[in-house]
């Protein structure tokens, strides 16, 4: 997800301090406030470098969800491929739901639409946590499914996000529960 521009090479504590910046102005005030003066401010580089690095403030927070989704992997199979939903399902539902996590993937997922370099790279991020849950899901054995594995991953992220985006409903250990009784209904 890191933009490899030609020009001097990055100073990796520059770099972990746009990052940190980002992610700490979009806690402190919110994603549209981000901006790429704020973000250079915040981090003590200049506003040059930053953009030498990423083109735009989704560039620079996409990368920082990309560090912090690969942080919270599938957990080890367990021999119980029901708790091993369940802790994927409480940790990614957890951390969906937490600043700044839930604020700044809304706010990509908005500036995405304008910014086709940055719906790509969204895109694939999502692909990866997409592939996570469907290896998930596949440890309950290859067949037996209602419906294709994809279709029951679009089921589990479809309430995530629209949960997070009209925000009628809790995500977390709730939102756990009630997609595990539809993921067994799914089952044969």
């Amino acid at each position: 997800m890191e933009n490899k521009s030609p020009g001097r090479p990055r100073s990796a504590d520059a770099h972990r301090a746009v990052l940190d910046a980002a992610l700490a102005l979009a806690v402190r005030d919110g994603y549209a406030a981000v901006t790429m003066k704020a973000i250079a401010e915040e981090a003590g580089v200049g506003r040059q470098t930053v953009y030498r690095w990423w083109p735009t403030r989704g560039a620079v927070l996409i990368e920082a969800m990309g560090e912090i989704g690969a942080a919270h992997g599938a957990p080890p199979a367990s021999g119980d491929p029901v708790a091993d939903l369940r802790v994927f399902l409480d940790q990614t539902f957890a951390l969906a739901d937490k600043a700044p996590v839930a604020d700044v993937l809304l706010g990509l997922l908005s500036d995405a639409f304008a910014d086709t370099e940055l719906s790509t790279t969204m895109r694939a991020y999502i692909a990866g946590r997409r592939a996570l849950l469907a290896e998930v899901l596949g440890r309950q054995g290859a067949g037996g499914w209602k419906v294709p594995v994809p279709t029951v991953v679009d089921l589990v992220f479809g309430a995530m996000w629209y949960r997070l985006m009209n925000q009628h409903g809790p995500v977390g250990p709730e939102l756990t529960k009630e997609v595990l009784v539809v993921v067994a209904a799914l089952r044969d």
